[in-house]
C-alpha cells in the first residue's frame, strides 16, 4: 500500500467518522443510524475507504461487521485524528475568550461523587462561564471515549499502569468499606462477623469492574459464596437510595459516604481491598487551558482529601 494515497484528496473526514462509528456499533445499520445517514450511503462510504486503502477493513457477517486487523489499526489512527481536530477547535475557542471554554470529563464511581463535584465547584468560583460536561460510564467505555477525543480525561479508579496510549496519574489512595444505613441492625456494633453478612441483601458492583473481582476474591479467601440476595449496579444514586430505604450491605470507596450521617461503616475490615483514584489522559493529545485548569483544581482538592482519608482512621463511623 502506498502511503501517499491517503493524501491525494479522496480521503474525507466522513470516512474517519464512519470507521469510528462502525467499530463501536458493530453494524452498518447502527453506524448509519448514529450518523443520520442512510444505510446505502454508509456502505458506499465504506467501499470508498477500502478502495483508497486497498485492504478490507471489516468482515461482513449475519450479525454485523467485525474489524479486520487493518480495520483495527486504521480505526485507532482515525480516532486519534478526530480527537486532535476536536481539541484544536476547542483550543481556538478558548484562546478567543480566555474566561470561557469547555471541559469534557469522564468519570465512574470512585471519582464521581466526592472529588469531581468539589473540583468543579472550586473552579467555577474563578471561572463561572467555564462549561464542564461530565459523562459517567464504565471504565472500558470511557477509555474508548478518551481515545476518540470525545472526552478530555477520566477521573476514577486506576487499575493498570500507564502505557503508550494513556497516561495515568494518581491523585490519592482510598480504602473500600462495607456500609449500611444508620438504622441497620448491624450499625453501631463494635465487631461484626463476616458470616453474619450473607443473611442480608447486598449491593455489588457490576461484574465488569475491578472492585467486583476483588470482592469475589475476598469472599473466596474466607470460603464463602457471594450473597444470593443481591443487586448489581455501579449507579451511586441507586446504591444510596437502596442503602437509605432497605437493610442492604454495600461495598463502597470510603470517602463517598463519609459526609452522610445516614450511612455508616461496619466494623468489618476489607483489607487489602483498596485503590488509587486518579486521572487517565491520552498520551498523544495535549490538553487545552480549560482542561488543565480543572486538573489543577482536582489536584488541589485531592491533596485535601488524601489528608482527610488519612485522618479518618479504620474504625466504624
Amino acid at each position: 500500500m502506498k502511503i501517499p494515497r491517503l493524501l491525494d484528496g479522496r480521503l474525507k473526514l466522513r470516512h474517519l467518522v464512519l470507521v469510528d462509528a462502525l467499530s463501536r456499533q458493530g453494524s452498518v445499520v447502527g453506524a448509519a443510524a448514529e450518523l443520520h445517514v442512510t444505510q446505502p450511503a454508509a456502505t458506499r462510504s465504506l467501499h470508498e475507504l477500502e478502495d483508497i486503502l486497498g485492504v478490507p477493513l471489516y468482515e461482513r457477517g449475519p450479525r454485523g461487521v467485525t474489524a479486520t486487523v487493518f480495520g483495527e489499526a486504521f480505526t485507532e489512527h482515525a480516532r486519534s485524528v478526530l480527537a486532535q481536530l476536536a481539541q484544536a477547535g476547542r483550543h481556538v475557542v478558548e484562546l478567543a475568550d480566555a474566561d470561557r471554554g469547555t471541559v469534557i470529563v469522564g468519570t465512574h464511581l470512585a471519582g464521581s461523587n466526592v472529588l469531581l463535584p468539589r473540583a468543579i465547584a472550586d473552579i467555577k468560583k474563578a471561572r463561572p462561564y467555564l462549561t464542564v460536561i461530565v459523562r459517567e460510564a464504565s471504565p472500558e467505555a470511557l477509555l474508548l471515549e478518551l481515545e476518540a477525543g470525545r472526552i478530555d480525561f477520566v477521573v476514577g479508579r486506576l487499575t493498570v499502569p500507564s502505557d503508550e496510549r494513556t497516561v495515568r496519574r494518581k491523585l490519592y489512595d482510598e480504602s473500600v468499606e462495607l456500609v449500611v444505613r444508620a438504622s441497620h441492625p448491624l450499625a453501631g456494633q463494635s465487631a461484626v462477623e463476616l458470616a453474619d453478612l450473607p443473611d442480608y441483601p447486598w449491593i455489588l458492583p457490576g461484574a465488569e469492574t475491578a472492585l467486583r473481582r476483588e470482592i469475589e476474591e475476598f469472599f473466596a479467601r474466607h470460603g464463602m459464596p457471594l450473597p444470593m440476595n443481591r443487586v448489581e449496579t455501579t449507579s451511586f444514586l441507586t446504591v444510596r437510595q437502596l442503602l437509605l430505604e432497605t437493610d442492604v450491605v454495600a461495598a463502597l470507596p470510603g470517602l463517598i459516604t463519609r459526609d452522610d450521617t445516614r450511612i455508616v461503616r461496619l466494623a468489618v475490615p476489607l483489607d487489602p481491598i483498596g485503590h488509587s483514584v486518579g486521572l487517565t489522559l491520552s498520551a498523544a493529545r495535549a490538553l487545552g487551558p480549560s482542561a488543565q485548569a480543572l486538573i489543577r483544581s482536582l489536584e488541589d482538592i485531592a491533596a485535601g482529601m488524601a489528608s482527610q482519608s488519612a485522618a479518618g482512621g479504620d474504625g466504624p463511623s
